[in-house]
């Protein structure tokens, strides 16, 4: 017996905007992981990231009908998700860590770059990542984590094709000559 296929995007979306909860939910777990993942980059905190998350996927479910088909149903979930982040880091007061609560800060996970630079040692790769410029290093998470198109990329950034460009490719000169001599795996 055959299992029917499931939905794509659209499909979900226009589900959604006449009210299917179900539809919410597929969409959410086809999506999630990189939306969290992208917002853990940006924010740099995961119970900040799954808040924002939630938010977006409320703003889903709210503007469904509202969906143009301009972009990908990613780009445009992204999209709202980086607006989402951007008003919520607005509204969000400095909290000042105290120094040994970071000294004590776990690494951070090895990401795509890794396996782009696949012959570079993990740790130096994340050092130099995480050395890189906010707008860099969101550039190399969209191009590298989520696969989307330079196009839609910049749609979601809302800057020209041409910067995105640029930014990756001042991404990665910079992970280059920032990487030590001995950090290409043997």
């Amino acid at each position: 017996m055959t299992q029917p296929e499931a939905p794509d995007d659209r499909t979900l979306l226009s589900a959604i905007a006449q009210g299917d909860r179900a539809a919410l939910v597929t969409l959410y777990e086809r999506h999630s992981g990189v939306v969290y993942s992208h917002l853990v980059l940006l924010t740099d905190d995961h119970g900040l990231s799954e808040e924002i998350l939630q938010d977006t996927m409320l703003a889903v479910w709210r503007g469904a009908g509202g969906f143009r088909g301009d972009s990908s149903v990613r780009s445009w979930i992204i999209a709202i998700a980086r607006r989402q982040c951007r008003d919520r880091l607005r509204r969000r007061r400095p909290t000042l860590v105290p120094q040994e609560v970071l000294a004590n800060r776990p690494a951070a996970e090895p990401g795509p770059e890794e396996q782009v630079l696949g012959r570079m040692a993990a740790g130096a790769v994340m050092t130099a990542v995480g050395a890189l410029p906010r707008h860099h290093r969101e550039v190399l998470d969209l191009v590298f984590r989520t696969g989307l198109p330079l196009a839609e990329i910049a749609k979601i950034l809302e800057i020209p094709v041409g910067t995105v460009k640029s930014r990756l490719f001042a991404a990665r000169a910079a992970l280059v000559r920032s990487m030590p001599e001995g950090g290409y795996a043997s």
